[in-house]
């Protein structure tokens, strides 16, 4: 398979449109087969359901070519899972796992060309979502919805490296008990924009958000779920029924565990103790691990001192380690890995 003449090493973290992306209508209680197509538009009522009351959510996975030139994607159906939570959440019509699994399959054969090579440091970003397109004007569900998935091919998350980040404490909640956290709902993350425009406008990369019962626990970021790091080399991560169930801190646990043999703790934690772990880091599909170097907590600073310059040594290995499982020079688990016939 020839790729596209595209300056892999240079491209951003954006949008480019590809040639096919898949498309199903939800209508009289059953998903049609569904369609590749060239048209990137989509027409919709101006009463539809997404429009008025916000009912729509979204996946995020990549595609890789492996050193052994194999194309890939990582875990898609921890990706259909969730989404099926999501949809159930939101009374959405739940898009079946297999059907998933094959849109993904499709949309990356159908744009091998935009599969970036082994080793530029790009890949293919593959965006699942679905939204409720037939019109409502009461407050009530949709009766009729569209799943999609298109794919856009993006450079890495950060460019020259991942430098270590400044965060800070964050005034706003991100999701209240028994609320949507959990899901991956498009209003969650129009929720998150104001904070983020002003987190930005005021220095730092990122907000950390607290539980909104207490304000006293860590949960997680606008889009990314926290790791920490032990004096003793421990791996710790939030737990919440708040916080998003993210693939990649899911996935970091068991390679803490099974790969670099930690001790492996998901448990409340309290920001008292942030100050005393030796490293921090940010985990998500985009850039696997952001380092975090500072927290800024209403003027008061915690820095960390493995993570002010670069990554902290123990990040450094559970980065190397997932995306070598993730760009096959590393073997993967069972399961984890699954390959895309192109060409």
């Amino acid at each position: 398979m020839e790729k596209k003449n595209i300056d892999w090493a240079n491209i951003g973290f954006g949008y480019m449109p590809t040639d096919k992306r898949y498309v199903s209508n939800y209508k009289n209680g059953a998903w049609d087969e569904g369609v590749l197509t060239e048209d990137a538009t989509v027409t919709i009522s101006e009463c539809a359901g997404v429009l008025q009351y916000a009912q729509t959510c979204f996946e995020g996975l990549k595609a890789y070519t492996t050193k052994d030139g194999r194309t890939v994607t990582f875990r898609p159906d921890l990706n259909a899972e969730r989404m099926i939570d999501t949809c159930r959440r939101l009374e959405m019509p739940e898009f079946p796992k297999e059907r998933f699994l094959e849109a993904v399959d499709k949309v990356v054969a159908a744009n091998a060309a935009y599969v970036p090579p082994y080793g530029s440091g790009a890949t293919l970003y593959l965006r699942p979502y679905m939204f409720g397109s037939s019109p409502v004007i009461g407050v009530k569900p949709a009766e009729e919805y569209q799943f999609r998935l298109f794919g856009t091919p993006v450079g890495p998350y950060f460019k020259g490296g991942a430098k270590p980040i400044s965060i800070r404490v964050c005034d706003y909640d991100r999701a209240a008990p028994h609320g949507t956290g959990h899901i991956k709902a498009g209003l969650n993350y129009a929720m998150s924009l104001y904070a983020i425009v002003d987190a930005h406008e005021k220095g730092f990369d990122e907000n950390m958000y607290l539980d909104a019962a207490t304000r006293t626990k860590v949960e997680e970021t606008g889009g990314a779920n926290f790791i920490f790091i032990t004096k003793d080399g421990k791996f710790v991560t939030p737990k919440s029924s708040s916080i998003l169930p993210s693939i990649t801190r899911r996935s970091l646990e068991v390679v803490a565990k099974d790969y670099l043999g930690l001790e492996v703790e998901e448990r409340e934690v309290y920001f008292d103790e942030v100050k005393d772990f030796a490293e921090c880091g940010l985990c998500g599909t985009a850039a696997v691990i952001s380092p975090v170097g500072k927290i800024n907590d209403h003027g008061k600073e915690i820095c960390f001192p493995a993570g002010m310059e670069e990554m902290g040594p123990v990040t450094k290995k559970l980065y190397d380690t997932l995306t070598g499982i993730q760009m096959g020079t590393v073997e993967a688990p069972k399961g984890w890995i699954r390959e895309i016939k192109v060409g």
